[in-house]
């Protein structure tokens, strides 16, 4: 049941920040900039395009599917191998983003003063953490 119910809060997620990223990829503006981070001076470190945003929404959607899949939401017949390293993948990449690149993201960041990382430690971050234990207890119970 747990881990069922994780599956679907991660898939649900992940839709959330799809439509997002979807949105700022057709030229949305709400909430883009102060998801970037900025260096010392204010400057932003990434440039995202919005191909860019676009890509990124649909690698969203396809995880949100694959936690679907894990929930038993839709029978999809994937190899078993596509299944397991997907199940470790993604929250590998989700846990390393909450640890980030000890100067700008993740917990560990140096640069904590801007608008960026003040979301970061109370939102991103978090949000991060969640989405890899969760995806690692999914992993390993479904």
């Amino acid at each position: 049941m747990m881990p069922t119910a994780i599956a679907w809060a991660e898939s649900f997620i992940f839709v959330l920040l799809a439509v997002l990223h979807l949105f700022w990829a057709s030229g949305g503006r709400w909430g883009f900039e102060k998801s970037l981070p900025v260096n010392e001076s204010g400057e932003r470190i990434m440039n995202p395009k919005k191909r860019d945003s676009l890509i990124v929404g649909v690698g969203l959607l396809f995880f949100a599917l694959f936690y679907w899949l894990k929930a038993k939401g839709i029978a999809l017949d994937l190899p078993g191998w596509v299944m397991m390293v997907a199940g470790w993948l993604i929250p590998t990449v989700f846990f390393l983003r909450a640890i980030g690149d000890f100067k700008y993201v993740g917990f560990f960041k140096k640069l904590r003063g801007t608008d960026f990382g003040v979301r970061d430690t109370r939102i991103y971050s978090p949000l991060c953490l969640f989405l890899g234990i969760g995806g690692f207890y999914v992993a390993f119970y479904l």
